[in-house]
């Protein structure tokens, strides 16, 4: 199987599918899948921009919104997690995963697929410790506090992938791994982004989660993007341990290291996105736990039994089968000329896929559950004893390095005053 893998896709889906269609053509070759590491900026309508972190040169509707609304169709099967700058109303309809758009996949807050017998994994979002230990309390329309917190990761996901126990053989996260520059030319690296070296000699350069899922899961192919340039490593799992690939890379721009393919063992196609028993097993078990407050919970001595759940998501799948539901469209589509207003004003879809899923595995639906999301008296979890975490202000970093790249860009290409 040959899979084309994408940094940082900023929205521009028309110039990716126009490149690997180049590169099949000069090739020879026919590549069955691209995966993209984040910053999909999965942008229906203008309204969608509202949920994009952004600074607001940046919000553009870009060309998803053609493969939403059927205008184009994706060349070929295509997965993406979240980054940190998202259209985060539209992941947040598809929090366990779903089709963003016909052949276009989106694998959810975390999650695990089969693309043929090829086991894929990711976890969206970026590392902020000032978040991660807190529940997904954010609901659309966001503030401006939490449109810049809620693609933050959460630990409650993180801790769904460390029960994953099958192999993986590809995982994909947006920011890299935490101190995973000690596997490559890291030399190289800052001599090409200088003011990469105090973070990493500071040990602050990554997720520390991205970094525990690694040791844990060791997949056979790593892939991240966020910091907007092509990086490579090997991961020795033990002395005697199995070894990751491990790839960076940036995003999609003339003459930038954008994309990659690699060649992975694999059945025979057809192929089609599945459904994974395994992570299906985890999702239901671990759903009463879903943390929906800003206040800090722990799952350290939480006991599943998720082998149980694990038989009765089998005897489901085999009624229904593993491929997953259909698209449907939820927000209405607009092209960057027309108006977003036309009376519609719904903030947050139910998504069809989404309902769908929970009923397959009889699941309550918690997405929209606005129960005073910053109260401390609806957490299934025991919340620890250290008071409120303060909100997201200022005065919190919140360390989006791709966009003080932007940021830096921006300052030598226009006047000052811009």
């Amino acid at each position: 199987m040959r899979i084309a893998v994408e940094g940082c896709m900023h929205g521009d889906l028309d110039n990716v599918y126009a490149t690997i269609k180049q590169l099949e053509r000069e090739e020879n070759t026919k590549i069955d899948l691209l995966i993209c590491c984040g910053d999909f900026q999965a942008v229906r309508n203008e309204k969608d921009l509202e949920s994009l972190n952004v600074p607001a040169k940046y919000k553009q509707m870009n060309t998803f919104w053609k493969y939403y609304s059927g205008q184009a169709v994706a060349p070929l099967p295509t997965i993406f997690i979240g980054g940190n700058h998202e259209a985060s109303n539209y992941l947040w309809e598809l929090y366990y995963g779903g089709w963003a758009a016909p052949n276009i996949y989106f694998l959810g807050f975390a999650g695990v697929v089969k693309y043929g017998n090829v086991r894929i994994g990711g976890l969206s979002g970026i590392y902020n410790a000032h978040h991660y230990h807190l529940g997904h309390f954010e609901r659309p329309p966001y503030s401006e506090s939490d449109i810049r917190s809620v693609y933050h990761v959460r630990e409650y996901d993180v801790q769904k992938l460390m029960k994953v126990k099958e192999p993986i053989d590809i995982f994909l996260s947006h920011d890299w791994p935490l101190g995973i520059t000690d596997c490559g030319d890291c030399a190289a690296l800052v001599r090409k982004k200088p003011f990469f070296k105090k973070e990493i000699q500071d040990r602050t350069l990554g997720s520390k989660a991205a970094a525990e899922l690694l040791e844990n899961l060791k997949p056979s192919y790593w892939f991240s993007a966020h910091l907007h340039c092509k990086f490579s490593a090997l991961v020795q799992h033990g002395e005697d341990g199995p070894v990751t690939k491990f790839l960076a890379l940036d995003k999609c721009l003339p003459g930038r290291n954008f994309l990659q393919v690699v060649d992975t063992e694999s059945e025979p196609g057809p192929f089609e996105i599945e459904y994974d028993e395994e992570w299906l097993a985890i999702t239901k078990a671990f759903n009463p736990l879903f943390p929906t407050i800003a206040r800090r919970t722990y799952f350290g001595n939480v006991e599943l039994d998720i082998e149980k759940s694990r038989q009765w998501v089998r005897s489901r799948l085999q009624e229904k089968g593993a491929k997953a539901f259909e698209f449907l469209t939820t927000a209405p589509c607009r092209g960057p000329s027309q108006s977003a207003t036309n009376g519609h004003s719904v903030e947050h879809y139910r998504n069809p896929q989404t309902e769908s899923l929970l009923t397959l595995l009889d699941l309550p639906y918690l997405l929209d559950d606005r129960k005073d999301s910053r109260a401390s008296n609806v957490s299934p979890l025991p919340p620890i004893s250290s008071g409120p975490v303060p909100e997201n202000n200022e005065d919190i970093p919140i360390d989006d390095i791709d966009e003080l790249e932007e940021v830096r860009a921006a300052s030598e290409d226009e006047p000052e005053d811009e």
